[in-house]
C-alpha cells in the first residue's frame, strides 16, 4: 500500500443499498473526473489502489463500487478501511440509500433479481431489511449519506456535481428543503421546522410561486418573527461549521420543512446557501419537493 500518496489522488469508497441508484452515481462520478471500478470485493481494493498509484500521471480520482454483490466477500470490509487508515491511506465513503418501499419497488419495476435473494430463499422486502441491518456498520462510517427515495437521476446528478467537484478536505454544506407531508428526509443532519412562519399559499398570486421567487421571499421574510429566527439559525451553523470540520466532518446536510416544501422551506434553504457563499462556505441549495402538487 505505500505506493499511494495521499496528496496525489482522491480515493472514493462507494457503498450502500441494493437499488439505491450506485449505478447512476458511478456514471456521474466518470462524468466530473473519477476513474470507477464497479463490484469489487473489499480484500481487492488495496491491489486496486497499488495499481492506480503507480499510474498516477494519467488517473488521480478513482472511485471504488463495492456492495453486497460481493457476498460473504464483503464481510471484509471493515477490515481492509482499517488497513487503509493504517497505512495512512486517504479515503472518503459515500453511502446510497432510499426507504424500504422504494428499494422493493424499484427491484419489482426492473424485474431484478436483490443479490441477498440469490443465496437466500427470502422475499425483496425480507432481502431489503436483512440487507440494511448488515450495512449499519459501514453506513456509520461514511462520509457522504444520500437517500435517493425522492431524487430522480437528475437531482442525483446535481447533489454528486456540488459535493464531488469541490475539495474533498473542506466541509460541503446541503441546505435541502422538504414538506413534512411527504415525509422527512433521512440523510439530513439537522432540522428545522419553519411552518410555523407565514404560509404564502394562501396568498393567492403567490400559491403557485415558490420560495425561489422574490415575491415569496419578501412575503416569509417581511415577518419580524422570520428574520429573527433565521438569524438564529445562521448564526448557530456559523458557529457549528468549523466544530464539524474539525472533526472530521465532511457533508453537512441542514433541512428546512415546511408542509408542501414549496415556500417557506425552500426561502429559508436559498437564503442560508446565499448567505454561507458569501461568508466563503461550500454551499449547495436542494429542493426536494418544490415541484410537487
Amino acid at each position: 500500500m505505500a505506493g499511494l500518496k495521499s496528496d496525489f489522488m482522491e480515493l472514493l469508497i462507494v457503498t450502500g443499498m441494493s437499488g439505491s441508484g450506485k449505478s447512476n452515481a458511478a456514471n456521474v462520478l466518470e462524468d466530473i473526473g473519477y476513474y470507477c471500478v464497479d463490484n469489487i470485493p473489499p480484500l481487492i481494493i488495496p491491489t486496486l489502489i497499488n495499481l492506480f498509484s503507480d499510474a498516477h500521471s494519467e488517473f488521480n480520482k478513482l472511485a471504488i463500487i463495492t456492495d453486497m454483490r460481493g457476498g460473504e466477500l464483503f464481510k471484509d470490509i471493515t477490515g481492509v478501511l482499517e488497513d487503509l487508515k493504517k497505512n495512512d491511506i486517504s479515503y472518503k465513503i459515500l453511502f446510497l440509500t432510499a426507504n424500504d418501499n422504494i428499494l422493493v419497488s424499484r427491484f419489482k419495476e426492473n424485474r431484478r433479481c436483490h443479490p441477498l435473494c440469490i443465496s437466500d430463499s427470502i422475499t425483496v422486502s425480507e432481502a431489503v431489511k436483512k440487507e440494511r441491518l448488515a450495512l449499519n456498520a459501514i453506513r456509520s462510517l461514511a462520509d457522504y449519506v444520500i437517500d435517493t427515495s425522492a431524487l430522480s437521476v437528475n437531482l442525483l446528478k446535481e447533489k454528486l456535481t456540488g459535493l464531488f467537484t469541490k475539495n474533498l478536505n473542506s466541509i460541503t454544506v446541503q441546505c435541502l428543503s422538504f414538506g413534512f407531508k411527504y415525509g422527512a428526509p433521512t440523510d439530513a443532519d439537522i432540522i428545522f421546522d419553519v411552518r410555523c412562519l407565514p404560509n404564502p399559499f394562501y396568498i393567492t398570486e403567490l400559491k403557485n410561486l415558490t420560495g425561489k421567487d422574490d415575491e415569496v421571499k419578501k412575503f416569509v421574510m417581511n415577518s419580524g418573527d422570520s428574520t429573527l429566527m433565521f438569524q438564529k439559525i445562521y448564526d448557530l451553523i456559523r458557529f457549528s461549521l468549523p466544530l464539524y470540520l474539525k472533526e472530521g466532518k465532511s457533508q453537512l446536510v441542514i433541512a428546512f420543512g415546511c408542509t408542501g416544501g414549496k415556500h417557506r422551506s425552500v426561502t429559508f434553504a436559498e437564503l442560508l446557501t446565499q448567505k454561507l457563499k458569501e461568508d466563503s462556505f461550500t454551499a449547495i441549495s436542494m429542493h426536494r419537493d418544490i415541484n410537487k402538487i
